[in-house]
């Protein structure tokens, strides 16, 4: 298992600075991240080596995938949507690809893409405190099947390298979950704590798996990255420069870059001066590398 360099140093990428910054996703074809700004609504893509960050605004966006057959795919309010680029100019043409029904106090939040390319997304209660939203996977005929209830914010999604463990954080439980899963059929069953995280400065937010099968997750107050491994013990701990981490995902060449997400929303004039990078997006090199899987793109099935 390969070591992890927890004094790896943070370093901004670009020069956007997120309210409420969210779901980092590697496009290895492009050189480039996906990356969203949840309060403004905000799609982000930062091309590399430059950093350079073209902005899409849009109705909403929760997290964002690039689709198989061209074009991206975003998770936001109650609906998962398709964004085509144009043949000319910087107009996108935009279709409903699945939704669900309004429900009060209620938006999507966190989503993730499986190893064959299915689309998992959760939902949460806006006030934080009732186990009333859920957790869908998107099948056949543009349905978004419900796949689990009493969730109050549904965040972290992430595959096993094996394919057949998925994990899953419900924050407010301040815990790591794990199902069994079927890679053939997406089918999951058998849910159970694979470890408790009340230890921990912080709650369980975003997280990713390393090429070695551990969990990295982001600890949102925390101002920490923990990486978990298969047989569920706390491997190592990053400090980070920013109080509000959000999530994580490895890119880069030979998937050795880790990039952090992070919210500056909520935090008093006082400690946005003590955290110049809150918002940022954050780069380390912390030692471990990241599965070619977790850059799957989105499978939309007809």
């Amino acid at each position: 298992m390969a070591g992890v360099r927890t004094a790896a140093v943070a370093e901004p990428v670009g020069d956007v600075t997120a309210l409420l910054g969210e779901g980092p996703y590697w496009v290895a074809e492009d050189d480039c991240l996906l990356w969203v700004d949840i309060l403004r609504g905000q799609l982000h893509r930062t091309y590399f080596p430059s950093g350079e960050t073209i902005t899409l605004t849009l109705e909403n966006a929760s997290a964002a995938f690039p689709a198989v057959g061209g074009g991206i795919l975003t998770v936001g309010g109650r609906k998962l949507k398709l964004h085509l680029p144009a043949e000319r100019g910087e107009e996108w043409v935009t279709r409903v690809v699945a939704e669900v029904p309004a429900r009060e106090r209620l938006r999507f939040n966190d989503a993730g893409i499986d190893p064959a390319g299915r689309v998992w997304v959760g939902s949460m209660h806006l006030d934080e405190t009732d186990p009333v939203a859920a957790l869908y996977r998107l099948d056949a005929g543009s349905v978004l099947t419900r796949v689990l209830d009493d969730v109050t914010i549904s965040n972290g999604m992430a595959w096993s390298p094996q394919g057949t463990r998925m994990y899953y954080a419900d924050s407010p439980l301040r815990r790591l979950d794990v199902f069994d899963y079927e890679p053939a059929t997406g089918e999951v069953s058998n849910r159970r704590p694979f470890l408790d995280l009340s230890s921990l400065k912080g709650v369980p937010d975003g997280l990713t798996v390393d090429a070695d099968g551990c969990v990295w997750i982001a600890f949102f107050g925390g101002a920490a990255l923990a990486r978990i491994t298969p047989g569920a013990s706390v491997d190592a701990v990053l400090d980070l420069p920013v109080s509000q981490p959000t999530s994580c995902a490895f890119g880069g060449p030979g998937m050795t870059d880790l990039y952090v997400t992070t919210a500056s929303t909520g935090l008093t004039d006082q400690e946005l001066a003590a955290q110049p990078l809150a918002g940022r997006l954050l780069r380390l090199h912390p030692g471990p590398v990241g599965l070619p899987s977790t850059t799957t793109y989105a499978t939309l099935p007809v």
